[in-house]
């Protein structure tokens, strides 16, 4: 056990703000494309290792470093490296594995060539003037440099290859005991290491694991179990090796085995709860406890799907998970691991987890990134990256310009039952949205050439969108189109991506709103992944009362169900354990995935109302919207600041963050007052407050009376 307390203590101290000087330095995305394969293979199933199906890449085995500087006086650096290196100064070698190095003065070009084949190869340089850190360029000799990249291991023992995260003795709060077996239950949704406490004894001992009482219970059909032999004459504490996922653990053990108690190693990333929310309804704080811990769960190494399954990295799953983590944790570092990991290496010869809608959301990511953080070291990095993924896709067009299925991809866009064939208006305008998004980027990286290009692109998909897919009779955009003949069908997807993606008009949106959105006869959506969308859409629109009674009954059902993280999928059709039941497995489903935790994402940005105008929250808006709440409350995370928010039916406070400005938008039945600020109107009830920086404004208002739905 100490051993793990030692890995947690070390983690924890790697978590102190990112030093820009003597720290580890790497290849961007070699760490992270490394820690990908370590974590991904870690997937087992009824004690079968199940890797991940799609291209897996690797680092760089040799990477080149080099820097430039110009000295008045002799200088003494100490090197580190995670494999071997020789040393040129000038384009002369000097040393091979040298420890400690004097540089002369004057100006002198250094270059390390590390060489690692098992880990990244990585570099840590210690000195008083020269050090490690992104003003270094890194090259695996393609002809290319790029700016080193780096994170926050900064002493010379912290090896990037030793990263751990933290864990901490956990105890069981109930346990069975029977002959010959114990069912230990740790009261809620759990991931880590068991530890069977005063072991002793020869023989066999199973762990049947369950996120379920009903899956532990069942050895036969659960999804994951640990088989260990033992033949221990002294009492010790045994920790089993692997990380799992589970509430329940039913152990059994033979009659010459013995040990006093079971508890467990919890595994966790350190990071800190910097959004908050609190509100008058009982049940709504609940279901934001709840998806705080499930996407805490879920948030790892990297921002993975589920803790029992799969344990892998989907881009569409971690898209949304970046627009959890801005509103609860605003954890940049695992926003940009996640990225590097699902882009991989090149050449592009498949879509990102092999996913046509996957790959768009990757490029999605990437400017909300940019829009929350205002990071451009990192965009400048990924940029090329991003090019060469956005040239791929437009290789795989057909003769119309648009996107499908084409031999090797998965179109998935949800588990509902739907056709995939052909040319899905979906797929359309997340393929339109990653062109627009690439416009952005480009213009960012001062690339006008490409920006032209894609918005070129960008432009001319959108109006075919709506030429093709709109239907005058149904007043919404139909499914798809295969060999030219469009179908009749209409689903929500496509229609809330449009929505969102504000590409209807007032007309177009009023009407989608009353014939697609609020209409029951629509094919109904059961995977919080999807109504994640669906129900930010319908917030875009002003329908956050319905969206809280949605809420209330979707993710308070799962709650009523005893549910202590959330689930996959959820359908309040199905009774007893065929909850529990999916992929043709009766313990088949997750019941601790990272999509179902999308109430953190509504709240703090459809109800508490900020979000960021500007790259960084240089600018932002606050509007915020009681949806038929008595009082709201909470924090929204920046960078390096938060925006606090509280709202009643007759009071509004914010207090602002202390290096940006914003606006502060409501709506009152009478004009409001501020004695800390100037309130304007902007329209019919309609009010603003300009939201200077690290104020306390409070407003004297009137809310408008909400129709009941």
């Amino acid at each position: 056990m100490k051993k793990f307390i030692v890995a947690s203590i070390l983690f924890l101290l790697l978590l102190s703000d990112t030093s820009f000087g003597q720290t580890w330095i790497w290849y961007p995305g070699d760490f992270e494309i490394w820690l990908s394969n370590e974590v991904q293979t870690r997937r087992t199933e009824r004690d079968v290792f199940i890797p991940p199906f799609w291209r897996v890449d690797s680092h760089y085995p040799l990477v080149k470093f080099k820097r430039t500087v110009q000295l008045s006086k002799p200088e003494d650096i100490t090197v580190y490296a995670e494999g071997k290196y020789n040393v040129t100064l000038d384009g002369k070698y000097i040393y091979s594995d040298i420890h400690k190095i004097t540089i002369p003065s004057g100006k002198h070009e250094i270059t390390f060539l590390v060489n690692n084949p098992k880990t990244p190869p990585a570099l840590y340089v210690k000195g008083k003037t020269i050090f490690t850190d992104n003003s270094w360029e890194a090259t695996p000799q393609n002809g290319k440099s790029i700016s080193a990249d780096f994170w926050n291991f900064d002493s010379p023992e912290t090896l990037p290859s030793e990263y751990r995260l933290a864990v901490k003795p956990q105890k069981a709060v109930h346990k069975e005991q029977s002959a010959g077996s114990v069912l230990v239950d740790f009261g809620k949704e759990s991931f880590g290491f068991p530890v069977l406490q005063n072991l002793v004894g020869k023989g066999q001992i199973m762990l049947y694991y369950g996120e379920s009482r009903e899956e532990a219970l069942s050895p036969e059909k659960c999804e994951t179990f640990d088989r260990i032999e033992i033949d221990q004459h002294l009492p010790t504490d045994l920790i089993l090796k692997h990380s799992r996922a589970f509430r329940y653990v039913n152990i059994h053990f033979g009659k010459d085995i013995s040990f006093s108690d079971v508890s467990m190693m919890y595994e966790y990333l350190p990071v800190k709860y910097r959004g908050a929310f609190a509100c008058s309804d009982t049940i709504i704080n609940k279901i934001w406890e709840v998806s705080a811990y499930t996407l805490h769960l879920c948030s790892r190494e990297f921002f993975l799907d589920g803790i029992k399954r799969d344990r892998w990295l989907w881009s569409g799953d971690a898209y949304q998970s970046y627009l959890m983590n801005y509103y609860l944790f605003f954890d940049k570092e695992a926003v940009k691991r996640t990225t590097w990991a699902l882009r991989g290496k090149e050449p592009v010869e498949t879509h990102i987890n092999t996913i046509l809608d996957y790959s768009f959301y990757w490029f999605m990511g990437i400017y909300d990134y940019y829009m929350f953080t205002g990071d451009k070291a990192f965009l400048k990095n990924i940029y090329p990256r991003m090019v060469s993924l956005m040239e791929f896709c437009l290789g795989r067009r057909n003769i119309a310009g648009m996107v499908e299925g084409l031999p090797g991809d998965w179109v998935f866009l949800d588990w509902a039952p739907m056709p995939k064939t052909g040319e899905l208006s979906a797929e359309q305008l997340l393929f339109c949205r990653s062109l627009e998004t690439m416009a952005l980027c480009a213009s960012v990286m001062q690339d006008e050439v490409k920006a032209a290009e894609y918005k070129k692109l960008s432009t001319s998909l959108k109006a075919k969108i709506i030429d093709v897919f709109w239907d005058n009779k149904q007043n919404a955009l139909v499914h798809g189109r295969e060999n030219g003949q469009l179908n009749n069908l209409v689903t929500k997807y496509a229609n809330i991506f449009a929505m969102m993606f504000g590409y209807f008009d007032a007309v177009q949106t009023a009407k989608v709103k009353d014939n697609v959105l609020l209409n029951n006869k629509i094919q109904k959506i059961t995977t919080p992944y999807m109504r994640f969308y669906e129900l930010a859409a319908l917030c875009d629109i002003g329908e956050q009362k319905y969206v809280l009674n949605e809420m209330k009954n979707y993710w308070g059902g799962m709650l009523s169900l005893g549910a202590t993280s959330f689930w996959e999928e959820y359908n309040p059709a199905l009774t007893g354990k065929e909850h529990y039941a999916m992929y043709g497995r009766p313990f088949g489903k997750s019941l601790c995935h990272a999509w179902g935790a999308s109430p953190i994402y509504l709240l703090g940005k459809y109800f508490l109302g900020v979000k960021p105008l500007s790259p960084g929250y240089q600018k932002y808006i606050v509007e915020p919207e009681l949806g038929g709440l008595e009082w709201i409350e909470g924090k929204v995370p920046t960078s390096d600041n938060e925006i606090a928010v509280m709202i009643s039916r007759n009071k509004i406070n914010i207090k602002t963050p202390s290096n940006s400005t914003g606006i502060l938008r409501f709506k009152s039945n009478i004009k409001p007052i501020c004695k800390e600020g100037t309130i304007s109107s902007s329209g019919e009830k309609m009010y603003e407050l300009e939201l200077l920086p690290n104020r306390d404004y409070q407003v004297s208002y009137q809310t408008l009376q909400l129709k009941n739905k």
